[in-house]
């Protein structure tokens, strides 16, 4: 049972999630219910207080964050951390650091973002909230992940913008790629989803599939306002 938190205070507590290999998996919560703490926890930028994270297997609780990017695992927050001053290209060839940049790869990363080909030289800050998403998924890819965490991909970005974000994320779907999406919106969250949890006061309330969720009285009356 996994708690992470701040300054000796627990902010999410009790977590028992599991995401298996392929899979797309959506943690829904609202502002505040510990939905980027817990990432932060497992992608090795916060020390948990207890519990474990286990990967592959392995305990790798105490490990670092840059020896979890190592072992596949990519993080992007929902403020993305882009290289403003520098080109889309260079942002992508970043991302595969400490690895070098290879052409496959990129291709890879045209065929889901192709608008970026298009815009290879211009400045990262001069793109658009949505094109912007695009490429910190795009570099995050870069690194050929195998557990892409993506931390409210709707921050930002109008409804169509957002909607357009998570359509390319379904489209990461049978590449191999497993996915961990934390989101507030519930209908976003759960057009790419395998299965989901629902996240409230830093603990899982519910988990099920899509179906479930999306006709549980209680996700209806809180995050859809039915009911």
């Amino acid at each position: 049972m996994l708690a992470a938190g701040y300054l000796g205070q627990r902010v999410v507590d009790g977590i028992d999630l599991e995401v298996r290999p392929g899979e797309a998996v959506a943690i829904i919560g609202s502002n505040g219910a510990g939905k980027t703490t817990l990432f932060r926890a497992i992608a090795g930028l916060l020390r948990p207080m207890a519990g474990r994270v286990i990967l592959d297997g392995r305990d790798v609780t105490r490990w670092p964050a840059q020896r979890m990017a190592k072992a596949g695992v990519a993080y992007v927050p929902a403020e993305r951390h882009l290289f403003g001053a520098m080109t889309v290209k260079t942002n992508l060839m970043l991302g595969a650091y400490p690895t070098r940049p290879d052409r496959e790869t990129l291709e890879s990363v045209f065929e889901i973002f192709p608008l970026l080909r298009e815009r290879l030289q211009q400045r990262a800050v001069t793109l658009s909230g949505g094109q912007q998403q695009m490429l910190a998924v795009a570099r995050a890819l870069m690194g050929r992940p195998r557990l892409l965490m993506l931390d409210e991909p709707s921050t930002g970005l109008a409804p169509k913008l957002a909607k357009d974000a998570f359509d390319a994320l379904a489209g990461l779907k049978g590449t191999g790629v497993t996915l961990l999406v934390a989101e507030q919106q519930v209908p976003l969250a759960l057009s790419v989803a395998d299965r989901g949890y629902v996240l409230e006061n830093g603990r899982i309330s519910l988990d099920g599939t899509p179906r479930e969720l999306d006709q549980n009285p209680e996700v209806r009356r809180a995050y859809l306002g039915i009911g």
